[in-house]
């Protein structure tokens, strides 16, 4: 599980709704509000599925399982020394010698690179076929990190819809002053909705799968430096100071 995730989910339930208690208002006049949450809740991610195509939709909530349980993140220091490994071999025994260790590499984006350069793809060619499909990638990604943003920006603009509408109904009961300071209240709770789903869920949420987006393509940004290195035959220190270069200065080895 991503810590950093959890953690700041409950440091924005623990700010807002503690904080509201300190304020005197009541966190459960929030959850009873039927009306506000439907205009709000239903309302933008109804506005937002209509915008998209649904299997960006369907994307888009299984990547809400992502943001806390990403998984490891990309092993660069991993990736380094195995392609420097495989550069070591193509220097020994020629680049043919990597179609069997081709066979065994568990990353398929390396394997498929790898595969190229061992049947003599022209290194340009694999260069630029690696790129597409990292373009290819990027691209989906962005089209599930925008649907999680648009929530973000129409949760708002429906929570003022709520509080107009919450408004319109609390001016048809002017006579009874009591009625019109209870409607008022429960006008705002739109309003809440919307910007708590905007700030404290949506707009955090998509940030991180966007950050999660990018540190995927360094790895394999990483992967078509290496894979086009060792098919030139560069040597493995070379193709090792390449590759150091995707990594922060204090996480490199000559760092440590």
């Amino acid at each position: 599980m991503d810590i950093a995730s959890l953690i700041g989910l409950v440091m924005v339930l623990v700010g807002v709704f503690f904080g509201m208690v300190m304020k005197g208002a009541d966190p459960m006049a929030m959850f009873t509000n039927v009306a506000a949450l439907l205009i709000v809740v239903v309302g933008a991610l109804g506005s937002v599925v209509m915008s998209a195509p649904m299997p960006t939709t369907t994307a888009a909530l299984k990547a809400l399982m992502k943001i806390f349980f990403p998984g490891p993140p990309p092993d660069l220091a991993a990736s380094i020394a195995q392609i420097t490994t495989l550069a070591e071999k193509a220097r020994r025994e020629g680049l043919l010698a990597l179609e069997e260790e081709a066979k065994g590499i568990e990353d398929p984006f390396l394997r498929k690179g790898l595969q190229m350069a061992v049947d003599g793809t022209d290194p340009a060619i694999v260069k630029k076929t690696l790129l597409a499909e990292i373009k290819a990638m990027k691209d989906r990604h962005k089209e599930v990190v925008d649907w999680h943003t648009q929530v973000g920006v129409l949760a708002p603009a429906f929570g003022i819809l709520g509080a107009v509408i919450g408004l319109i109904a609390v001016m048809a009961k002017m006579e009874d002053p009591a009625a019109m300071g209870h409607g008022i209240g429960a006008a705002f709770v739109a309003t809440f909705w919307g910007v708590f789903m905007a700030n404290g869920m949506f707009l955090p949420w998509g940030r991180k799968l966007k950050i999660l987006s990018n540190m995927e393509a360094t790895q394999k940004l990483l992967v078509v430096e290496g894979v086009v290195s060792v098919q030139q035959g560069s040597s493995p220190r070379t193709v090792a100071d390449i590759l150091n270069t995707y990594v922060p200065p204090s996480q490199r080895p000559e760092a440590a």
